[in-house]
């Protein structure tokens, strides 16, 4: 399984940006891929998670409002759609896969992670 995350950029503060994660190799359906960031000097933070069957969704509360996970499984793609960026927005995004529940947080959980997407937002 790998991951491919896309999308990242240079942009200013209250523009939006889609992050695409590509999904190739084997995959299931009960797997959920999730959007993680890492900003400088930080932990690494869980944002949302959705289901690759279903489309259900699970958000830290840091993301909800702004941010919207989706996936078009004719394309093996899962999308964040992110909103009014602000500079603390400004970090390493990317994604990663686990078989189960996308109703799980911890990065320990997901076994299978793309490399990272900059974002940086300016002031």
């Amino acid at each position: 399984v790998q991951l491919q995350a896309s999308g990242g950029g240079l942009v200013q503060a209250g523009d939006s940006l889609r992050l695409s994660c590509e999904v190739s190799g084997r995959t299931f359906s009960s797997v959920a891929v999730a959007w993680f960031r890492q900003a400088p000097g930080k932990e690494r933070e869980f944002l949302a998670a959705i289901s690759w069957s279903g489309g259900r969704t699970y958000y830290e509360d840091s993301a909800k409002g702004r941010f919207t996970i989706s996936r078009d499984n004719t394309k093996n793609t899962v999308y964040l759609q992110m909103n009014s960026l602000k500079p603390e927005d400004t970090a390493v995004y990317s994604c990663a896969q686990r078989i189960g529940s996308p109703r799980v947080s911890s990065l320990n959980d997901y076994h299978y992670w793309g490399q990272g997407t900059q974002i940086t937002v300016s002031s």
